[in-house]
């Protein structure tokens, strides 16, 4: 029942008013006021109609002005709006209080009382719009005086007897009308408050969270400078074992019985590089998060830069049985960029191919290109090996990431040297772009921006390979 009474009053009010709390109570209200309000006044004129005045044009006028408020909820479904509405509303009823005034009794007019209503309803639905309200009751009032200045007094259609009854109606219908729009105006206040009240509880939570941010973002920060300090003091040692393992391994490889020795010094230097290679990777997080790292470009010719990486990385890519192809044009000549940056995220790309692929094919392309946004070299290295899921693609680039649960598990690794290469590229305002399929291979494509470096005329770049040369292992 409840329902349905507001799918009724709900049907004039426009969609736009329903979706705020305040907007829909203040039109609900406006609306039950106009719909309910006629049937108040009919109160006094149902009396007006048992009189002497039932039979005058003057009670035909107040009946259709008081009929004629039930058109106003149309009105505000028409509209779209509350200003038309409620202005002609404030107005109707100064005019129905003003003319019944002055045909019913005068200053003791059963009407007179809704004279202060309609100035309430006006300060109610039209604060913001006020000044055309009282402009609009000024005028009627002043048409109201003049009126009576020309007639001389007020018309006697009816005894102050008669008018006993009808007073007391519309005295109990404006107690009413007046009843239901405090209760209006107490809801209106209630939600005000409680809005305010959120609004409190939401600033400090906000505060509570800024608080918390600025200390993550400190921490964080700590963090990264207590790495780069205690990846500065790991090296060192490293360094050292590594050196005297090797220096170890020059000592009994011209002994015959050292096989078993040589082998327990490969597997120190081994998992000493290992070591040494996480603990870079550390450092350099660390440095780019705490804003230590920075760009150090020089002239690289691209081709010699290419085959010092290959070389590098051939290693790897033995180990599982791969076969590398290199396609390198023959005039990349001479750029400036960071090498060792460059050199480092190819690295990366090569030794993660290498590791997800088993008796494939490895591919490094390279390429340099123009256009409006200026010189790129382009290095795209692409594998047939075990590919990723699209759902391991969102999360490769992350810290201490995988892109499957059990990489970990078969293959080994920390997470960081995707992470790395993405950071790097961003430095250097390039760009790492991914294209990969589970079970058909992974392709890499990295795009760093350059600029020609002013070398002498005699030095060429060399090439590795000519545009269609292929280099297998």
């Amino acid at each position: 029942m409840r329902r349905s009474f507001y799918d009724i009053i709900d049907w004039f009010i426009p969609a736009a008013m329903l979706e705020s709390d305040s907007d829909r109570l203040m039109a609900r209200t406006f609306v039950l006021l106009h719909l309910a309000g006629p049937l108040m006044g009919h109160s006094v004129t149902f009396f007006l109609a048992r009189t002497v005045a039932g039979a005058t044009w003057q009670f035909w006028v107040t009946e259709c002005m008081v009929a004629g408020f039930l058109a106003i909820p149309l009105l505000l479904r028409i509209s779209g709006r509350m200003l038309v509405p409620a202005m002609t509303s404030v107005q109707m009823l100064v005019g129905l209080s003003l003319f019944g005034s002055f045909y019913f009794g005068g200053i003791s007019s059963p009407l007179l009382p809704w004279f202060l209503i309609a100035m309430v309803l006006g300060f109610f639905y039209l604060s913001e719009s006020i000044k055309w309200v009282l402009v609009g009751i000024a005028f009627q009032l002043a048409a109201f005086i003049l009126t009576r200045l020309l007639y001389g007094q007020f018309p006697s259609l009816l005894a102050p007897d008669d008018l006993r009854l009808a007073s007391t109606f519309s005295i109990i219908a404006a107690l009413a009308y007046m009843t239901m729009l405090s209760l209006f105006y107490e809801t209106v206040m209630r939600i005000s408050l409680s809005l305010e009240q959120e609004t409190i509880d939401q600033r400090g939570e906000l505060a509570l969270v800024r608080q918390a941010m600025e200390a993550a973002e400190l921490a964080s920060r700590r963090k990264s400078i207590f790495l780069a300090k205690m990846s500065h003091e790991l090296r060192t040692p490293l360094n050292v074992v590594i050196g005297y393992a090797e220096m170890l391994r020059e000592t009994f490889e011209e002994r015959d019985d050292a096989s078993r020795k040589m082998q327990d010094l490969q597997r120190i230097q081994t998992a000493g590089r290992h070591l040494l290679a996480l603990v870079n990777n550390v450092l350099d997080l660390s440095s780019i998060e705490a804003n230590r790292l920075e760009l150090a470009t020089e002239p690289v010719e691209i081709a010699s830069m290419i085959n010092e990486v290959v070389a590098t990385a051939m290693p790897l890519i033995r180990k599982r049985d791969n076969r590398m192809i290199v396609n390198i044009p023959e005039d990349l000549g001479t750029v400036e960029l960071d090498p060792l940056k460059v050199r480092q995220c190819l690295l990366n790309l090569l030794s993660n191919a290498a590791k997800f692929t088993t008796k494939g094919t490895i591919m490094l392309t390279v390429l340099r290109h123009s256009s409006r946004r200026g010189d790129h070299i382009t290095l795209e290295v692409t594998d047939n090996g075990i590919g990723m899921s699209p759902e391991g693609l969102q999360r490769i680039f992350d810290d201490f990431s995988q892109a499957e649960n059990d990489t970990v598990s078969k293959f080994g690794g920390t997470g960081l040297g995707l992470a790395l290469t993405k950071r790097f590229c961003q430095m250097m305002a390039g760009t790492i772009a991914v294209r990969s399929e589970r079970g058909v291979g992974t392709s890499f494509t990295i795009e760093i921006p350059i600029s020609e470096a002013k070398r002498r005329s005699g030095d060429n770049a060399p090439s590795i390979t000519n545009p269609a040369a292929q280099k297998a292992a």
